[in-house]
């Protein structure tokens, strides 16, 4: 098995994201492996006809990549000096531009957190990190929702 030196963790700057991020932090941390956060921006059609009046587009990376920072710097206090860390923030669709970072920036590991739905739902919805682990060019360990690890637990 190859050394893990780089890792990809996705974000939304939901509360379940965050156990996902604190994985790869730890992990990171212990092996001494920089962190890539992405944050992707989705704008899909369904973005454009909710937002009629928005900004332009290029507005929305400065004040994303702000909104990336303090995020961190709230969850996170603690571990974001002990880890290298890169952020990112792009436009597009979720789990292709998950795809095509890992791809790009080389990473070892993709750690991403997941709602864990099924049934209905999931078909309606699909699941990011399962379209991400249909077409990841390395591993991604995907941490299940913090709401059914405890229940598991009980």
């Amino acid at each position: 098995m190859n050394r893990v030196k780089r890792i990809l963790a996705p974000t939304d700057f939901s509360n379940l994201s965050r156990a996902g991020l604190r994985y790869a932090l730890d992990m990171a941390r212990s092996l001494n492996a920089e962190v890539i956060i992405l944050h992707v921006v989705a704008v899909g059609d369904d973005w454009f006809a909710e937002h009629g009046e928005f900004a332009p587009v290029r507005d929305l990376l400065p004040d994303q990549t702000r909104t990336l920072d303090k995020f961190l710097r709230d969850n996170f206090p603690q571990v974001i000096n002990l880890v290298e860390i890169r952020q990112k923030v792009e436009l597009g669709v979720p789990h292709l531009n998950i795809v095509e970072m890992a791809e790009r920036e080389k990473v070892d590991l993709i750690v991403m957190s997941t709602h864990g739905r099924t049934g209905l739902g999931h078909m309606l919805l699909g699941s990011v990190a399962e379209r991400v682990v249909g077409r990841a060019p390395c591993p991604v360990l995907v941490i299940p929702a913090i709401e059914r690890t405890i229940a598991k637990a009980a």
